[in-house]
């Protein structure tokens, strides 16, 4: 968007000593999400803390047998690496705070072929999918840790809506959704619900107080999204920025800030589908 990148230089750092996994079992998604934030609102930072829904546990188990407790309806993994005195607290610690939080099962890994069991399932979380469904449409958004339960149950009352499974798997340390919306390409109608389906969980993540985004890019599939969570005066800064490094718009055209006529012209979509009220159509 602004350069052209000719080198980089990194710094390698060591691999740690030791890392050990917690899968923790919720028969409750608002369990689950409560205890991520607690987890965090604890001061410990994990390595790794991931989370999966039902379906997606389901999906993944009958692909990898990773050992994961089909009946609950979230499942947390929680990774500590370091020094063995530094993971043997940090276990301690997480495990008596999702304890805390409800967790019906813990098991903690005791080597590292069981680690990477635990973690088999969430890496091969996409192609598992794969095998459930002809397509899937992978969304990208993020909001407050503490609002996990509330858009997962948002995305249930969509499904009903759009007609169309979402299989979800989250970042859920720092909040990141990756809903897995399930159709197929070769209907047109399923694509165009598809679309309908993954614009709105992006719009419900602003309206938690989250971003349209949060490790995939914009691009252009999310243009009329960024129309909603930023004002016209906020695009406006976006531009300037990015014509003093780009002024001949040679880098990336048309990707990421939207024109005002995208925003206005989705703004009047969003009056006619009876979102939004028609004065709010001036912040477009």
């Amino acid at each position: 968007m602004l350069a052209v990148t000719t080198e980089v230089t990194v710094k390698l750092v060591p691999k740690p000593q030791l890392a050990r996994c917690i899968m923790a079992s919720f028969d409750d998604m608002r369990k689950a999400g409560d205890a991520v934030a607690e987890v965090i609102a604890a001061g410990i930072i994990p390595a790794g803390l991931e989370m999966m829904d039902k379906p997606m546990t389901a999906a993944v188990e009958d692909f990898v047998h990773a050992g994961y407790d089909l009946d609950a309806e979230a499942i947390l993994l929680c990774e500590s690496d370091g020094t063995p005195e530094e993971v043997e607290e940090e276990i301690g610690r997480m495990s008596e705070v999702l304890r805390r939080c409800g967790a019906t099962a813990i098991a903690v890994s005791r080597d590292e072929g069981e680690r990477l069991r635990f973690w088999s399932g969430r890496k091969n979380a996409f192609p598992a999918s794969g095998r459930i469904s002809p397509d899937y449409m992978c969304m990208d958004s993020t909001i407050p840790r503490k609002r996990l339960a509330d858009i997962l149950l948002a995305i249930s009352e969509m499904e009903k809506k759009y007609q169309l499974r979402c299989a979800n798997v989250f970042h859920a340390g720092d909040g990141n959704l990756h809903p897995l919306i399930l159709f197929d390409a070769n209907d047109p109608d399923q694509l165009h619900r598809c679309e309908l389906f993954g614009a709105e969980i992006l719009e419900t993540s602003v309206a938690m107080g989250g971003t349209v985004t949060g490790e995939h890019g914009v691009g252009v599939e999310k243009l009329n999204s960024m129309c909603v969570q930023f004002s016209a005066e906020e695009r406006e800064q976006m531009l300037g920025v990015k014509r003093a490094f780009d002024p001949r718009g040679l880098l990336n055209p048309g990707k990421v800030i939207p024109s005002k006529h995208r925003c206005a012209e989705y703004g009047k979509e969003l009056v006619r589908g009876g979102k939004i009220k028609h004065p709010e159509l001036e912040r477009f």
